[in-house]
């Protein structure tokens, strides 16, 4: 199937939507399309008087913002390699992916820059403050200010033009945030992009000018490829929050901004059914009309309308990935008739593997595959017997740099993907992820738990922040970290929290078959350990349990 690309497609909407706006720093500037393209060719004079070239790589890293994404855009379109790095990560794994990629160049915020300090990064040939674009440091180079650059004539939609770039070029390194304790660099090609973009626009199908929220991390390839590039070539009008926003931030640029369609991670769709719905329908009225079947949608739409006005009231639906959704908050969203989907991707796909619209959704589904991409579950019964979801497709990394060992032991030899991930597939080829095959616990029969199926119900319990379920000694242990928030709130003591937990304790081992019951819970003070994408160091725990 031939797909279009990538640098092409950026060129087109670029000249499209001309005189349309492109780009907004949430309540700051921002550039049209035709402004956008002027500032990418003024990259491309830059990297000529560095002397950047065609394969070199640029790292970049910071908050999203209009820099951000300028210098991803005429990266890509040079021919260089983005190298774009998470701006949680700790400063030393920075300085070591910077040297491990090979990056000549860095852009990077001014915060981040004083953390990392001047002497690890001299070897350098540039610096640039992604805040304002100036120099921050040069090994050799007299007039590569950026804000001195001009363009020699106007540009116009029919002058505009922009390298040609083959689709097997490489196009970015993105470094995962490592749950098993190291970074991994993903090499994308041009042609990973224009797959990911591409079906963004043939099938999300978005008119120029409607508006978007950009808060997903864009050094994370989900909020990248479709917060932002497959957007951007639809010619929508993409504002970026710029730092990592609270729950609270990112409804209050909602509500102003009314975006047409929202891409979110499962987290901040949990959290506002936690502090906010869970409370409203225990008390007795709103509970006892959810067991009233004439009244029960009532109180569903009531919850619809007012989630959905909160999301700015104007989009055709939310597309959640990134990670696991939680099966209670999925189930009572699907009840209420929510405009939602869940999809799935990894880094190594750019990221997407699996989608279908809202209204083709399945309960604990992440849809069915994507054009140019194949799934089988390596399993006998794949229909009743969870396995390894094995993926291959147009969209697939190169490999780990400079990991031959990583990539040989993740792609065999028939150019199946091994994510990981353990699931089923039904009949009309929708996906259902059961856990991680490294987190599957073996049950004193054989039985195969999944302890992300327990750690779901658990998470919705009263004074449950986050939980991790272990193997100790043959038997299942719950570690807790406490809501911290609700238990001052409440003013709980440490007696009573754990007479609730020990009542959690027993309604979740009601629920649940007698093999996967927990036999003790743990409290931890503070938050688990995570990774810049907020997904648990379950490694750190597990081998401290064992």
């Amino acid at each position: 199937m031939q797909v279009a690309n990538f640098v092409e497609m950026v060129g087109d909407s670029i000249r499209n939507n001309w005189e349309l706006d492109a780009l907004s720093n949430f309540k700051g500037e921002t550039l049209s399309f035709k402004e956008t393209g002027e500032e990418i060719l003024k990259f491309h004079q830059l990297f000529q008087k560095l002397g950047v070239q065609q394969g070199d790589k640029i790292a970049v890293i910071g908050k999203n913002n209009i820099n951000w994404a300028v210098t991803y855009l005429a990266t890509t379109s040079y021919g260089a390699v983005i190298v774009p790095l998470l701006q949680d990560f700790h400063s030393n794994d920075i300085i070591h992916i910077i040297e491990h990629s090979d990056a000549s160049l860095l852009f990077v915020s001014d915060g981040i820059y004083e953390k990392l300090g001047k002497e690890p990064l001299k070897h350098l040939k540039a610096i640039y403050s992604l805040d304002d674009l100036r120099v921050l440091h040069t090994s050799n180079c007299e007039e590569c200010d950026f804000n001195d650059i001009k363009l020699e004539t106007e540009i116009t939609p029919d002058s505009f033009s922009l390298p040609q770039i083959n689709e097997d070029t490489l196009a970015g390194i993105l470094y995962t945030s490592g749950t098993s304790g190291f970074s991994k660099g993903v090499m994308l090609p041009h042609k990973s992009l224009a797959v990911n973009v591409e079906f963004g626009v043939k099938y999300i199908q978005l008119e120029p000018g409607m508006r978007i929220v950009s808060f997903l991390p864009l050094a994370h390839a989900y909020g990248c490829a479709f917060e932002f590039l497959a957007t951007f070539m639809m010619g929508c009008h993409i504002n970026f929050l710029g730092k990592v926003p609270s729950p609270q931030i990112i409804l209050q640029a909602f509500a102003q901004i009314k975006p047409h369609l929202i891409f979110a991670v499962p987290l901040i769709i949990e959290k506002i059914y936690k502090k906010k719905i869970k409370p409203a329908i225990s008390k007795p009225l709103p509970k006892l009309m959810l067991h009233i079947p004439l009244l029960k949608r009532v109180v569903y739409n009531k919850i619809n309308k007012q989630v959905s006005d909160a999301f700015g009231g104007n989009f055709r639906e939310v597309i959640i990935g990134g990670a696991a959704f939680n099966t209670e908050v999925e189930r009572f969203f699907r009840k209420a008739g929510f405009r939602f989907t869940v999809g799935y991707g990894m880094t190594e796909f750019g990221p997407l593997i699996s989608y279908v619209p809202w209204d083709q959704a399945r309960l604990y589904s992440c849809g069915k595959p994507i054009p140019y991409v194949e799934v089988r579950i390596d399993s006998p019964n794949p229909r009743k017997t969870a396995g390894e979801i094995l993926v291959r497709g147009g969209n697939m990394m190169n490999g780990y740099y400079k990991n031959e060992e990583a990539t040989e032991s993740t792609i065999d030899r028939e150019g199946w993907l091994h994510t990981g991930d353990l699931g089923v597939v039904d009949k009309d080829g929708y996906i259902y992820i059961k856990g991680r095959s490294k987190n599957m616990i073996l049950g004193a029969s054989g039985q195969n738990i999944y302890p992300e199926e327990i750690e779901a119900r658990l998470n919705n319990m009263p004074y449950v922040q986050e939980s991790i379920v272990v193997e100790q000694q043959g038997k299942l242990h719950a570690l807790i970290v406490p809501d911290q928030e609700l238990i001052e709130t409440e003013q709980i003591s440490r007696e009573k929290l754990e007479e609730e937990m020990e009542n959690n304790q027993k309604h979740l081992n009601h629920q649940l078959p007698g093999y996967m019951s927990i036999s003790k819970i743990t409290l931890f003070d503070k938050e688990f350990e995570k990774t810049p994408k907020k997904s648990i160091k379950r490694y750190l725990y597990t081998v401290t349990q064992n």
